[in-house]
């Protein structure tokens, strides 16, 4: 997954929990074989070799739920979430200190759009030359919700699944007492900004923080607008709570997405939420009750 990861079980014996663990490193394997773009012999390769040349793949009821929630996410977001824009990877590389070149970013931008693709289950079409998909929004917190149900099936009632700090509760602690989780601050990096008691649920957070570029006293984000080319400026992070962790983190992505709608977008799901604008602003349920 790119990301450290860590599982903390409870169990019986330390036989039962190491059973527990295997079958869900396994799974995260799995997904990461099948959806990992880094990987030129995943099914995503096979999709984006398919894309390269404007052309048609049949995909499995897996692919297939994915790609369901990924159109949902489209049309929810109103365009912002979308699996097709991370292409714009090849404009925004952030491990060098400089702006990418405007004509290559529209040039990307023709190459991007949920729309454009043909998805009637199981078949996927592509109307474009050289587009891509990239399931990184949505696996890794597809396989915190599917390690979790894992470890519930292995006999686990007590754990935690954290995947690069998409968190899902398994119970709460052998003691009742409720797992404390801390969302970093944007700003000050190994501070926490708020602790969490979590006893069930799930919590995913999306910032500019984890991958970026400062020029000229301007902070440029991963968080790439599919409609613009560029990241977006409003919001520094957004974390919310749910009961599974690919709605928390879609969630958390198309609030960012929403600038400064974000924040309204947010108090319409219903959802507990934190989220902390570039000037330092914060808001949200979670600042006023840090246990759940």
């Amino acid at each position: 997954m790119g990301t450290p990861c860590e599982i903390q079980l409870f169990a019986r014996s330390r036989q039962s929990a190491q059973q527990a663990a295997n079958i869900v490193i396994a799974d995260v394997q799995r997904l990461e074989r099948l959806y990992s773009r880094y990987r030129s012999d995943s099914f995503l390769s096979e999709i984006n070799r398919t894309a390269a040349r404007a052309g048609s793949i049949s995909v499995d009821d897996e692919t297939a739920g994915l790609l369901n929630y990924a159109q949902t996410c489209y049309e929810q977001s109103d365009g912002l979430f979308d699996i097709s824009s991370g292409i714009l990877r090849k404009a925004w590389r952030f491990d060098r200190n400089i702006l990418p070149d405007e004509g290559q970013i529209r040039a990307l931008l023709e190459k991007i759009g949920w729309h454009k693709i043909g998805w009637q289950q199981p078949k996927l079409s592509f109307s474009v030359f050289g587009m891509e998909l990239d399931f990184g929004g949505i696996v890794k917190e597809y396989a915190v919700d599917r390690a979790a149900g894992l470890c519930l099936q292995a006999g686990i009632e007590h754990g935690l699944i954290n995947l690069g700090g998409d968190i899902k509760i398994v119970g709460p602690r052998p003691d009742g007492s409720p797992w404390q989780i801390g969302i970093a601050h944007p700003r000050r990096k190994g501070e926490v900004m708020q602790s969490l008691g979590l006893v069930s649920g799930a919590l995913a957070s999306s910032g500019d923080y984890e991958r970026c570029l400062e020029i000229g006293g301007v902070r440029y984000g991963h968080v790439l607008n599919p409609k613009t080319g560029w990241p977006v400026r409003f919001l520094a992070s957004v974390s919310v709570v749910g009961d599974f962790c690919v709605v928390s983190g879609s969630a958390s992505t198309i609030a960012m997405l929403k600038e400064e709608q974000g924040p309204a977008w947010l108090e319409t799901l219903g959802l507990p939420y934190l989220w902390v604008d570039v000037n330092g602003n914060a808001g949200g349920p979670l600042m006023e009750n840090s246990s759940m």
